[in-house]
């Protein structure tokens, strides 16, 4: 049997994406063995800080990267959110999956909706793309830090530490935690992460055997919506130090794609959606971007950096 080993991170969530995709792979590829190869990532191992202060999401793809890089794997699995809008040099995207939900998730025991919290209520999260749109809808909360897997989060909630959280519902619905979801956050209301809810597969770029392992999981539309949505941030110059949201649907006429930038010490927001056709999710990116900028988002990123 031919053997294609996955590199992923060690938080039960990575296991299990990158289990998922080999289960996926395997009953597609029945002659194909498939193996894991674990590991810790600078981005598990520095939980005091912010992802912004110290190198951002890149931080949980180096070491994956450099283990493919030596060939103690082929592949590495990763939620594409994580994945920078350009990949070091040498590796490319095999396979997009089916993306589940994009939506965020208010989690807390006692407060079913963000109007529910009470005045001063602590809310737990490090993304400043959350951060801003919660300033936009409740001022008057205090936001808090809040880093670690997810296991680690629930439970800092759970000893009180936060009147509620904010979470993927992605995460939450794979590791059979449904019921923790008091809420969900969508659009158009609240905007996701660029190519949230995506599991992306990374391989060495040449690699044609591999990639045609790989092609197989490719999901066209959820490629095509996040495709639009990596692209607008790419033109963004967007990472996880600037708050920068997107979201790409398909509709009867093609692609609609709503971007926002947000200031995350004010709550200040701008918003821009446009269409576009199948075939160009790029140069629909780069329009909305572009009317993102032309609305003074780039004045808002650069103050942000």
């Amino acid at each position: 049997m031919k053997l294609l080993r996955i590199a992923t991170r060690q938080s039960a969530l990575a296991l299990w994406q990158a289990e998922h995709v080999a289960a996926r792979l395997r009953a597609a590829q029945p002659d194909l063995q498939v193996e894991l190869v674990p590991m810790t990532t600078r981005g598990d191992q520095i939980l005091d800080q912010p992802l912004s202060a110290i190198g951002g999401k890149g931080l949980f793809l180096k070491e994956l990267e450099v283990a493919v890089l030596e060939g103690r794997a082929d592949v590495a699995v990763h939620s594409l959110k994580d994945v920078p809008m350009e990949l070091e040099p040498g590796f490319a995207l095999g396979a997009v999956l089916e993306r589940a939900d994009a939506a965020d998730a208010l989690v807390s025991p006692r407060y079913r909706t963000l109007a529910d919290l009470p005045d001063g209520a602590r809310v737990g999260t490090s993304s400043l793309r959350r951060q801003a749109q919660l300033r936009a809808l409740r001022p008057d909360v205090r936001l808090a830090d809040l880093r670690g897997n997810l296991g680690t989060r629930l439970g800092k909630l759970d000893a009180g530490d936060y009147d509620a959280i904010i979470l993927a519902c992605a995460g939450l619905e794979r590791l059979g935690l449904t019921a923790r979801i008091a809420s969900r956050l969508e659009p158009p209301g609240w905007i996701p992460a660029v190519a949230q809810g995506a599991i992306a597969i990374e391989y060495r770029a040449g690699d044609r055997a591999t990639l045609q392992r790989l092609q197989p999981l490719n999901a066209a539309d959820s490629a095509r919506c996040t495709g639009a949505e990596r692209a607008m941030n790419r033109r963004l110059h967007g990472n996880c130090s600037v708050p920068i949201a997107g979201y790409c649907r398909e509709i009867e006429s093609g692609l609609e794609l709503t971007g926002l930038v947000g200031d995350a010490t004010d709550g200040r927001l701008i918003r821009a959606t446009a269409q576009g056709p199948l075939d160009a999710p790029d140069a629909l990116g780069e329009q909305v971007a572009q009317l993102l900028l032309d609305q003074g988002a780039g004045d808002m990123l650069h103050a942000s950096r």
